[in-house]
């Protein structure tokens, strides 16, 4: 794997796969053998997607951190466990879900089998024996004017918390065995690395609700089974198997199943507990897999229609005692639908949902605004000016699935009146970009960037509305995950984009997780 030697020449990456313009990488003065050992130890870390079979590829990532003011960093770490306690209250409400999302039906199949399972959950008068464990991300950016705003909750899926914390190590090897080049590439001002315990604080959030579903059982199992549900033919392996490596340090039993593999595998037990073939009891289930329309594709089973099945499996699921992420009330109750209404619903609506009056504040703070599309639409924003300040976002997760500047005014005028409830405005944010230039490590090849951004998520746990504690609060954060990119590229997702991983420089003292 060969490094840049100099600057000799300069070379060009088209963004082709999302149509963005042309961007200049341009080597530094780094040398070959230190981009060699840097990726070296990216890969001693398990920083690696596969490849192919028997192959891997590192994780793209940034040569130095990313610089954030310790009171941004404070405000983050009070708001993140709001969000997530927010998620579980929504949750909750039934009536609430099924009526935000109702428009959604007849413009996304995906979220009309979501609420067709949620109906079929909720729709008895019996409470669901399955125990809500919320493993939430939340997802902020710092807008050069505005401040710290909320991108979006992710309650399904929320990985890459052992890659945050892996990227924390690998930036702390640089500081300390390439000091130099890692100065030259990072601020100034004074601070630290921000420590980044996620993956340990993680684990233990699954073993502490895996337990209490085991007392609850009366088994006193020595080993709790624990289930992450996959994707079929997953390349982010390394980091679920850094996770499920810590559960087994922990005592748990790990297993990993697609959805198309228990719907042959699950059963009942007694006390209403979950039994995976061959495997035993299960008491916490994590689903890495299920936030898209074709995790539900199983063409090989005799149903009525190809996702009847896994739909079927995953409401199996929360009809038995164990701890489950995410249910399908906590993955509705994220959606960018529910956080339009969110944000519509203002001061009045956190208020309903128990939140007290700083509280309210503090979410209120970093709501960033957002728009419902209709009809007229594209001639507001016409007469405004103001396709720059917004981001078409759609429904889907995963990445890709934003629009920006004129491709916003294409879209809204080719879109069936149906497609509309599929679509949200959102505030554009524009955060600064780090003042200096830094390095992005890139398929063992180093692209300098003048303006790199970041989106700063951190992670939080909980069981039902009460947050599980972490080993020295009870804050309920647990760690963070740093993703940055070029300031002219829009889609910056790690797999579906231009995204590195990065991690936290804390400008100065004080944070809750710089004390762990």
């Amino acid at each position: 794997m060969g490094g840049t030697g100099g600057l000799q020449q300069c070379w060009v990456q088209r963004a082709h796969d999302f149509g963005q313009k042309v961007f200049v990488a341009v080597p530094d003065q780094i040398s070959n053998p230190i981009i060699d050992d840097v990726v070296a130890e990216a890969l001693q870390l398990n920083l690696c997607f596969l490849n192919g079979p028997g192959q891997t590829r590192h994780v793209p990532f940034t040569f130095s951190p990313t610089s954030i003011s310790r009171n941004t960093l404070l405000q983050l770490e009070s708001v993140a466990p709001l969000l997530g306690r927010l998620t579980q209250a929504v949750a909750n409400q039934n009536d609430l879900i099924q009526g935000v999302h109702a428009p959604l039906v007849a413009a996304d199949a995906f979220f009309a089998e979501m609420l067709a399972m949620h109906r079929e959950l909720h729709s008895g008068v019996m409470e669901l024996p399955r125990v809500p464990l919320l493993l939430q991300r939340s997802d902020f950016m710092v807008d050069e004017v505005a401040g710290a705003r909320l991108v979006e909750c992710n309650s399904i899926a929320a990985g890459m918390a052992p890659f945050g914390e892996r990227a924390h190590a690998l930036h702390g090897y640089i500081e300390g065995r390439w000091p130099i080049e890692f100065a030259r590439f990072h601020t100034a001002s004074p601070g630290a690395l921000l420590p980044n315990p996620a993956t340990e604080q993680l684990a233990r959030a699954i073993a502490s609700a895996a337990r209490q579903i085991d007392s609850e059982l009366g088994s006193d199992a020595e080993h709790p089974g624990f289930l992450m549900v996959v994707q079929e033919n997953e390349d982010n392996v390394f980091d679920q198997r850094l996770l499920e490596r810590r559960l087994q340090e922990l005592g748990l039993r790990t297993h990993r199943r697609t959805f198309r593999q228990l719907h042959e595998q699950l059963s009942s037990g007694p006390n209403q507990s979950l039994q995976l073939a061959d495997c035993g009891t299960i008491h916490a289930v994590y689903l890495r897999a299920g936030y898209q329309y074709q995790d539900y594709i199983a063409s090989d089973l005799d149903t009525r229609r190809c996702c009847d099945a896994i739909c079927a499996t995953r409401i199996f699921i929360e009809r038995h005692r164990v701890a489950v992420n995410a249910t399908v009330a906590q993955q509705l109750a994220t959606s960018k639908r529910m956080q339009l209404h969110l944000v519509g619903g203002g001061d009045t609506l956190l208020q309903k949902l128990g939140f007290s009056l700083r509280e309210r504040q503090a979410l209120g703070a970093v709501f960033a605004s957002m728009r419902s599309v209709d009809a007229d639409s594209a001639k507001r924003l016409r007469d405004e000016n103001s396709t720059g300040e917004w981001v078409l976002k759609n429904q889907g997760e995963g990445g890709g699935h934003c629009l920006f500047d004129r491709d916003i005014l294409s879209r809204l005028d080719l879109m069936a009146s149906s497609d509309y409830s599929a679509w949200v405005l959102m505030q554009r944010l524009r955060p600064a970009g780090r003042a200096n230039a830094t390095l992005v490590i890139r398929d063992g090849k180093a692209q300098r960037v003048e303006r790199l951004v970041s989106e700063i998520g951190l992670f939080t746990a909980h069981m039902g509305e009460q947050a599980l504690p972490t080993d020295n609060d009870r804050s309920g954060n647990l760690g963070y995950l740093v993703r940055s990119k070029p300031l002219d590229v829009t889609e910056g997702g790690i797999h579906s984009g231009f995204g590195s991983l990065d991690s936290l420089f804390v400008e100065s003292s004080g944070s809750i997780l710089a004390s762990i």
